[in-house]
């Protein structure tokens, strides 16, 4: 008998799920693993966690759905927690199994971490085989190679709708063949040097982890509220749950794939109506699978100083008292200071906030950039590493901004998004 591991990382779903698709049919008996990275949980050189409470809270929801959805088709889900490493290679020699799949990882820290467990599975006589699963192109269909990407993303995107395909899903399975799999047994957030932490009430929405939290969202934004035909003209506001579609955290660890959001957006122009703002949508996982592009293009650069520019700025000594100001919401500019409360009590802030609070960052406390970004990376309930790292590094004018330094009057952005002062009350009402 052929028995394979299915290692699930930032994929946590049963549809559009390549990886889990392919072990399945070259494989007699499956068992899908989820391995607590120790790394992840570590206090990075920014003096930030890697993962904070907000996104280890929404992981275990989704892990407790995976492990439900896996167990309605004969399976389960087997944790563990440690080092990839030793974890994958333990589990190997304890099934037996001659092969791992696992999606494939394109940023710098996480392609160290494959290429590790790999050489160890080779020890063990075991293959590693991935599959691209985060992207709505695939990188196979692009018309241009990784390295010739367009640094500019208009060029990217007229020359993908122009020239590229997006594949049909793949279908979640209907039945696993697995041996038995003992009840989920999670570390608790103590266990991964956390603290539960409430999220605030004024939230704009109540994030629940899982595939299945993920459907019901998405069949609510397009099929019960069709807030999706507004999306374009409501996308810039602050307060709400459906000023924009907040697909963000369920994208971010892999509960819904943007193939199968795609295919449910068809469906929908097909049924009501296609216009401006269901055509945005998919112009928004453009700029989404641009990062990861670009990510797998420039590899660890987007984590330097300089970015992907040629060097001109100088390392100097952090201002931690600023910082601190900036990420406790205290720095005296009202508008600032009402999204960073908000992303300190939530895990959440809408795009309008990232980009103004990143721009003051750079701009107006002339801090290094790659701070906010750990901040983020920390506070994020939808932290995605490729989206995250390349839209601070955007906004310092080290990325892939063709105009330089983003620059945002937030004054004018206050009274312009927050005319009326809503949202400014909502979050610095004690």
């Amino acid at each position: 008998m052929k028995t394979a591991l299915v290692w699930f990382k930032t994929d946590l779903r049963l549809h559009d799920n390549e990886t889990l698709v392919k072990a399945i049919s070259h494989s007699d008996s499956i068992i899908p693993v989820y391995c607590f990275d120790e790394s992840h949980f570590e206090t990075t050189d920014f003096g930030f966690k890697k993962t904070g409470s907000f996104r280890a809270q929404f992981l275990m929801e989704s892990l407790i759905n995976l492990d439900s959805n896996l167990r309605a088709i004969g399976s389960g889900l087997v944790i563990v927690t440690g080092k990839p490493e030793i974890e994958i290679p333990k589990l190997v020699k304890q099934y037996k199994a001659t092969k791992v799949f696992a999606k494939r990882e394109v940023c710098y820290e996480e392609k160290q971490t494959e290429l590790l467990v790999q050489t160890e599975l080779f020890k063990v006589r075991c293959e590693l085989e991935t599959y691209s699963t985060s992207t709505l192109y695939h990188a196979e269909d692009l018309p241009f190679s990784i390295k010739d990407i367009p640094e500019v993303f208009t060029n990217f995107r007229k020359k993908i709708e122009k020239e590229a395909v997006i594949r049909t899903v793949f279908e979640a399975p209907t039945h696993i063949e697995s041996p038995e799999i003992k009840s989920l047994n999670l570390p608790s957030l103590q266990a991964l040097n956390l603290k539960f932490t409430p999220i605030d009430k004024r939230a704009a929405i109540r994030f629940k982890g899982g595939e299945s939290a993920a459907i019901k969202r998405l069949n609510h934004y397009f099929y019960k509220s069709k807030c999706i035909s507004n999306y374009k003209e409501t996308r810039n506001q602050m307060v709400g749950a459906d000023y924009s579609s907040k697909f963000s955290a369920w994208l971010a660890m892999g509960c819904i794939s943007p193939r199968f959001i795609y295919q449910e957006l068809k469906k929908y122009e097909t049924q009501f109506e296609a216009n401006d703002s269901t055509y945005w949508l998919v112009f928004e996982l453009l700029w989404r699978d641009y990062f990861r592009f670009m990510m797998k293009k420039h590899q660890q650069q987007y984590f330097l100083l300089n970015g992907i520019q040629t060097p001109k700025l100088e390392s100097k000594a952090i201002n931690l008292e600023l910082l601190q100001k900036w990420t406790e919401g205290k720095t005296g500019n009202d508008f600032i200071d009402a999204n960073m409360i908000e992303l300190k009590l939530t895990g959440f802030m809408s795009n309008r906030g990232r980009q103004n609070v990143a721009s003051y960052f750079c701009n107006e406390l002339e801090l290094d950039w790659r701070y906010g970004a750990a901040y983020f990376e920390q506070q994020l309930i939808d932290y995605d590493v490729c989206s995250n790292w390349g839209n601070w590094a955007y906004i310092a004018g080290v990325g892939n901004d063709p105009r330089g330094n983003r620059y945002f009057n937030v004054e004018k952005q206050a009274d312009d998004y927050d005319k009326k002062r809503v949202y400014r009350n909502l979050w610095l009402s004690v």
